[in-house]
């Protein structure tokens, strides 16, 4: 769905967290960055895909990575989702789909035959230096962890 592609230069972003405070990309120069979007805090896959990374936030962080999860809901309700399930990571506030719309990753949906506008569940490998080095178009919600980490040491070995 996104017009980006691995290899190309991560488009630059600033938002605000759960927390109020404002979060721009160039604040994770010279680390490796997971930034998945996913369409609405709670719902049952959303949620599934966050605890997924929270319960492997540890492993993760051991290889470097720093995970942003972003979604058009507001601040309050990161702020509760991240309390709720004691989420270990930023969460990006993007009401107007500033990020969202950067990325490409807002578009037609289909859901029991009915076509509607959403977000695409996507997630981009962001390297040290900002540049895109592997998407995952339906990343696996129940084995995401795992799918980045493979996909990094496949990138890693090229």
């Amino acid at each position: 769905m996104t017009p980006l592609t691995e290899g190309s230069k991560a488009p630059t972003f600033k938002a605000k967290d759960q927390n109020g405070n404002t979060v721009s990309l160039a604040d994770y120069k010279g680390q490796k960055l997971i930034l998945y979007f996913y369409p609405e805090d709670g719902t049952p896959t959303c949620t599934i895909q966050a605890c997924n990374l929270r319960d492997n936030f540890g492993l993760l962080k051991n290889n470097g990575f720093t995970v942003l999860g972003v979604s058009p809901d507001e601040q309050k309700k990161h702020k509760k989702f991240e309390d709720k399930y004691e989420l270990p990571f930023t969460l990006l506030a993007d009401p107007s789909h500033s990020i969202i719309d950067k990325y490409g990753v807002w578009g037609e949906k289909q859901l029991y035959g009915r076509k509607y506008l959403g977000l695409h569940r996507t997630t981009f490998l962001i390297d040290e230096k900002g540049i895109i080095r592997k998407i995952f178009l339906k990343p696996r919600s129940k084995q995401h962890a795992e799918e980045i980490l493979k996909a990094w040491t496949a990138f890693l070995k090229q």
